[in-house]
């Protein structure tokens, strides 16, 4: 088992490594080439720019057994089409029985700001709650991958 983090922007990086680290369990940090990652514990894979070119590389060495921490729902489909597990940085686990209607959830919101001139305002600013919330998902994540593997 290994973690691989989609570590564009993601405010949980920190937290899934020093949790990984508890484990034992490797990590693997991808980015594209406008970030700038450093870390003493995960590998870290810088990929060239390009649209997707991040999503396609952590789903190439995406394995059954693997958790994804992603804030990306197609990744999240793919991960779990491969077998692995997947989980949103708000905590919130993907799983076969919502990730269709996340994706169409991701479809219709898409649409409606192609129609609508006004742009929506982003999430909320992250708070230590937001922080504590992933962290208690993330660990109970691992001890079941770890107990059904």
């Amino acid at each position: 088992m290994k973690i691989l983090i989609d570590a564009d922007a993601c405010p949980v990086t920190r937290i899934s490594e020093r949790t990984a680290k508890e484990y034992g369990i490797p990590v693997v940090l991808l980015c594209d080439t406008n970030h700038a990652l450093t870390s003493d514990y995960s590998e870290i894979r810088v990929i060239g720019a390009g649209a997707d070119a991040v999503d396609i590389a952590l789903i190439n060495l995406c394995r059954s057994g693997d958790i994804v921490v992603t804030q990306d729902y197609g990744v999240a489909a793919l991960a779990l089409g491969k077998g692995a597990k997947a989980i949103h940085q708000s905590g919130r686990w993907y799983t076969d029985e919502n990730i269709d209607g996340l994706l169409m959830e991701r479809h219709l919101a898409k649409a409606a700001r192609r129609r609508s001139r006004n742009h929506l305002k982003g999430p909320p600013k992250r708070r230590e709650e937001d922080d504590r919330r992933f962290e208690e998902s993330f660990r109970r994540l691992i001890v079941s991958c770890l107990e059904s593997g």
